[in-house]
């Protein structure tokens, strides 16, 4: 599915980074971030050319690939790791910070995902994430169309337990990111510390 999504020549999520991590980069410690379902790398580039040892995961081997050609354009080094996310470890104590942007997959691989999040940050780490809420089915402006893989402050509070959070809250925005992402949307926002 995604590999068709992102097979066009122009970027359907945009080149420009999410406007919640470009206000909020800094939050994260400066060293290692991990990007989740990088998907044409906009985030991952904007990262890195902050200063951040930046890794990409994404499904998509075409998304990956427009990445690295953003990655180039950019003068920048990403690693980029094509892989699902079901099946994805991110290990132990290793990342300053992981970024999840509109990630949004299936309720039991999330669960599982964000249990690896938690124990994949190094004390102090930083999870910057944005995500589209229930709510967001009413705009049809992005997302997925089904209430299951979407999030919430409550499904964040319950599945990211050892994170204390400096920012959590739900709110309508206008997000505007290429084709893709288009009007106001429903939206969590969350900055969580791993304690």
């Amino acid at each position: 599915m995604w590999d068709e999504k992102f097979d066009t020549k122009h970027y359907v999520y945009g080149t420009e980074p999410n406007d919640f991590l470009k206000v909020q980069f800094g939050i994260i410690p400066m060293g290692k971030v991990l990007c989740l379902a990088e998907g044409e790398g906009r985030n991952a580039v904007f990262l890195a050319q902050q200063g951040y040892h930046v890794t990409a995961v994404d499904a998509s081997i075409v998304g990956l690939k427009k990445a690295k050609i953003l990655a180039d354009e950019n003068n920048v080094c990403i690693e980029f790791i094509h892989a699902d996310l079901e099946n994805y470890d991110p290990g132990e104590n290793q990342w300053d910070g992981i970024v999840s942007i509109f990630c949004h997959i299936p309720d039991p691989i999330r669960k599982k995902l964000h249990q690896k999040v938690v124990k994949g940050l190094k004390s102090n780490g930083v999870l910057l994430l944005e995500a589209y809420t229930p709510d967001q089915l009413k705009h049809k402006t992005g997302g997925p169309p089904t209430e299951e893989m979407m999030m919430s402050k409550a499904i964040l509070e319950k599945e990211l337990v050892g994170l204390k959070f400096r920012h959590l809250v739900e709110l309508e925005r206008e997000v505007i990111e290429g084709t893709n992402h288009f009007g106001i949307g429903a939206v969590v926002q969350a900055i969580g510390t791993r304690q």
